[in-house]
């Protein structure tokens, strides 16, 4: 099974919405990402470049895609209560969503790990506090199992 496994430093970002105005020159409306999106999708990109080796899946391959994002327990909590976050009995009901991290890793992975995020078939993501903050990505072909 082709897969490549890899690390993001830093907090977890979600992808933002993209801001739509009209533009008077050009006549028409146009819409733009984020500079903050685009910044933390390139810094995945080079994250998966560094670590792949030329891993690439073709067109046609179908992709799972796993992401564990890990946040920092917050420092106004108890000795006790980070210890428990840490541990995994309290998890991190915050923002980011969710399918906005999602969102961020799949369209930063795009054309560099697989030919189109079309051929993402499977997602195992989830959020959890650790003692460091950051991404823990693994682009897998999909092989039918869990």
């Amino acid at each position: 099974m082709d897969s490549i496994s890899f690390q993001v430093p830093g907090k977890p970002q979600g992808k933002a919405r993209a801001r739509t105005y009209y533009n008077a020159n050009a006549r028409k409306h146009v819409s733009t990402t984020p500079d903050n999106t685009v910044l933390y999708e390139n810094f995945i990109k080079e994250r998966f470049l560094q670590a792949a080796g030329g891993f690439y899946l073709e067109a046609g391959k179908p992709v799972t895609l796993r992401i564990v994002a890990r946040f920092l327990p917050p420092k106004s909590k108890s000795k006790k209560v980070q210890q428990q976050m840490v541990d995994g009995e309290i998890l991190p009901l915050k923002k980011p969503d969710m399918d906005n991290i999602i969102k961020v890793v799949a369209d930063a992975l795009n054309g560099v790990a697989y030919h189109d995020d079309t051929q993402i078939v499977m997602v195992i993501a989830k959020k959890a506090y650790s003692a460091l903050e950051g991404l823990d990505i693994t682009v897998e072909e999909y092989t039918g199992g869990k």
